[in-house]
């Protein structure tokens, strides 16, 4: 049986947030760079870091706590056993827009709002909200 690398990251990341952590570290790969790129554009993360630790990369996440609000959601869609596929038309919007759905496009992983602009549909891989 398989990993699901995606929802390993997200897992760390939201249990992090429900501790009250401050840091996370998750390994460095290309695939966690652009979950991790897309939540500090969306303001959910402070700031990242590069380690290395006897031989392997890391990235140490700085996680963004918002006093008197609720828990940082994310939440996986489109898994490795069931693949959720959308155009641009039809890319839902997470609480009004004021949530942010990821996608895995044809040009890289993208949140719904820049998917619309370039008018690109793929994966939708998790929301945030």
């Amino acid at each position: 049986m398989g990993r699901d690398i995606i929802a390993e990251i997200l897992t760390y990341i939201r249990n992090a947030d429900k501790d009250k952590k401050i840091r996370v570290k998750i390994a460095a790969t290309n695939l966690s760079r652009n979950i991790v790129k897309i939540l500090l554009q969306e303001g959910f993360l402070e700031n990242i870091r590069k380690h290395n630790e006897s031989r392997k990369n890391y990235f140490v996440l700085i996680l963004r706590h918002r006093r008197n609000q609720n828990k940082m959601i994310l939440k996986r869609i489109s898994r490795p056993g069931l693949r959720i596929y959308s155009s641009y038309k039809k890319i839902p919007k997470i609480l009004g827009g004021m949530g942010t759905v990821v996608l895995s496009t044809s040009q890289g992983m993208m949140t719904d709002r820049e998917a619309r602009i370039e008018k690109i549909g793929g994966e939708i891989l998790y929301y945030i909200w």
